[in-house]
Formats: structure tokens, C-alpha cells, sequence
């Protein structure tokens, strides 16, 4: 039982997703103590539990102490398999969040796996549907990885029920990524909806956006408005990405109520602005999320990062935990050079 302090570093719940799928991929069985013990409510909250449950459905694991608020439990992991599975977060949590955890072991099952996931699709404090699909899906699709996602319904705080399908063939081998430059930013894409909202706030998003973004010569942003039958309560989000001869940068905004939809767009923009002026080559939200297939891929790989985060070193410790990793992180010129070496 390898015993693993869900207190170290961010200490947040990317360590809990992350230990057990790499759990359930290497077959170690492993105890998680002092889970977010520094958070404002510690322990598990709701989208952790479908998280760890939807792993361990994957390889038939044998979970105690596994309860809506506990700062432990144990995991113990029984073989991979593929098959069709459902999930429900039951509150407004973030399918995406769970998603982080069971993506990495489906793509490991060797077979076919087919996802139903019902929670939140555009939630705060985690990646929306969008940035989902147009910026990290894109990224693993260069590593070897094929994802197809059909969205039934968008969900939100506080009522959440949206509902998205995830289909993935078997995966032979994951290719590394070798990310060293940034390359001429071709054009900037984006994508804005709103849900059960008045027509003008995306309107008001997209012009702020456009403005953050003006010294950029191509900026294309669609504006989409969804009714009852499209999204369960009130949201909406703001995706951006720009492809470049190399790579692929984005960033992204989740609505808030009482938050200006000027303030919304313009966040999103200049983070991106920012990315791109950095001369980074995988944004920093993608970057966290990458480092568990880069760790497994068939080579080195580097990216260029505008700031090597606590979440991105956390993760780095917690996979040396069960992988023989290498990694370097070099500081030059404002950019973090990060290489993964896998062994």
C-alpha cells in the first residue's frame, strides 16, 4: 500500500484524480491522507467522489472510506477493462474534472471505452466544455489520442445536469511532444455561448474580447445562444485558441452571476494575449492536464511554459510516486523550459 499525503504542494483535488488513475494504470495500490487539508472545506467534495469512482469502475477496484467529505481513503486496483459506463456527479460538478481522472485509464483499458457523464459541463474553478474540446483534445490528438464528444445538454451552478457522451478506441502507443517554439500566430479562434440569458451578454463578452485582442489581425469569435432544450439553468463560458505553425494555445472564462460580461471576455483575452507574448507553447491550464500522457509517452518531450505552476509541480512529484520519471524545469528569458523524460 504505497501512502500518498494529499496535502503536498497545491495539495488540491488534480492530486486526488490524478493518484488514482495513475493507481489503476499501474496496478499499485495506494492510500491518500490529508486529502485538501488546506482547503476551506477539506476533503472530498462531490465531483471527487465520481472521479474516484468512475477509476475505479474502470478496473474494478476495491475502495474503504470513500464518503462525500473524507480526508482518506484506500484504492486498491483490479485489472483495466473498456465497456460503456455512467456517471453522475449528482450536484453541478464539474464533468470535466472528472474526465481529468478517467481519461488517462480508459486510455489504458486497451479496448473501446464509452462515457455518459451527467454534472456540470461550464462551472467555475475548472475547465469548461469548450477548452475541453477545441484546446486539449486537439493537443492529445497530436500525442496519438482520439476523442470524439457529443454534447446532449449544458449544465451549470447551482442545478448542473448537463450530459456529454465520450467515445475511445484502444490507443497503440502515445507520442511524446516536442513543443520548442511558439511559431507565427496564424489566427485566433473562439467560441462563446450563453444559456437561458439575454442575448446582449454575449454580445458584450465578444466585443471586450475583440478589444483585448485588436493588435492580432484574424480573430474569429461565434457567438452561441442556447435555449431550455439546449441547457438546464442560467451560464455560459468564453473559449479562445490560437493555432500556430506548432502548437496550439488557449484559455477560456466561466460566467458568474453579478461578474460583468466585459470583465468575462477580457479575462480570456488576456490570458491568451499573455501566452502569446510569453512565446509559450502550451498554455498553463493544458499544461497541467498534459503531464500524465507526456510522462507515459513514448520519448522526451518539452514545452515552453509562461509559469511552471504549483499544480504542474505537484503533479511532476506525485508522478515520480509511480513512474521511473525524468524531468527538467529551466527558467530562461522568462519562459519555463520543461523537458519530460520518461525511462
Amino acid at each position: 500500500m504505497h501512502e500518498i499525503d494529499g496535502s503536498y504542494g497545491e495539495g488540491g483535488g488534480q492530486l486526488v484524480r490524478t493518484a488514482v488513475a495513475l493507481s489503476a494504470m499501474t496496478g499499485k495500490a495506494i492510500a491518500l491522507r490529508n486529502i485538501r487539508a488546506r482547503r476551506p472545506k477539506p476533503g472530498l467534495a462531490a465531483q471527487h467522489l465520481t472521479a474516484v469512482r468512475a477509476v475505479a469502475a474502470l478496473c474494478r477496484a476495491e475502495i474503504t472510506g470513500l464518503e462525500l467529505g473524507a480526508r482518506e481513503f484506500t484504492f486498491r486496483p483490479g485489472g483495466l477493462h473498456g465497456g460503456h459506463f455512467d456517471f453522475n456527479v449528482g450536484t453541478a460538478g464539474s464533468v470535466i474534472l472528472v474526465l481529468q481522472a478517467v481519461l488517462p485509464a480508459a486510455f489504458a483499458c486497451g479496448a473501446p471505452v464509452h462515457l455518459r457523464l451527467t454534472g456540470g459541463t461550464d462551472v467555475k474553478a475548472a475547465p469548461p466544455l469548450d477548452y475541453f474540446r477545441y484546446v486539449l483534445l486537439p493537443l492529445l490528438a497530436r500525442m496519438g489520442l482520439s476523442v470524439d464528444v457529443k454534447v446532449l445538454r449544458r449544465g451549470y451552478y447551482p442545478r448542473g445536469g448537463g450530459e456529454i457522451e465520450v467515445s475511445l478506441p484502444p490507443v497503440k502507443q502515445l507520442l511524446p511532444l516536442g513543443l520548442d517554439t511558439l511559431g507565427a500566430v496564424r489566427e485566433i479562434e473562439g467560441i462563446i455561448h450563453t444559456a437561458n440569458l439575454p442575448g446582449h451578454i454575449a454580445e458584450r463578452m465578444r466585443q471586450s474580447a475583440q478589444h483585448k485582442l485588436q493588435s492580432f489581425e484574424n480573430t474569429h469569435i461565434d457567438c452561441q445562444r442556447l435555449g431550455r432544450n439546449e441547457a438546464i439553468g442560467q451560464g455560459g463560458a468564453i473559449v479562445l485558441w490560437t493555432r500556430t505553425l506548432h502548437t496550439l494555445l488557449g484559455a477560456a472564462s466561466t460566467a458568474e452571476r453579478g461578474v460583468p460580461a466585459e470583465r468575462i471576455g477580457g479575462e480570456a483575452a488576456q490570458a491568451l494575449s499573455d501566452e502569446i507574448s510569453a512565446g509559450a507553447t502550451v498554455d498553463i491550464h493544458a499544461s497541467d492536464q498534459l503531464l500524465i500522457y507526456l510522462a507515459l509517452a513514448q520519448g522526451a518531450s518539452r514545452l515552453l511554459l509562461r509559469s511552471f505552476t504549483s499544480h504542474a509541480q505537484t503533479t511532476l512529484w506525485l508522478l515520480r510516486q509511480f513512474l521511473p520519471l525524468r524531468f527538467q524545469a529551466i527558467q530562461t528569458g522568462g519562459l519555463t523550459y520543461l523537458d519530460i523524460i520518461p525511462r
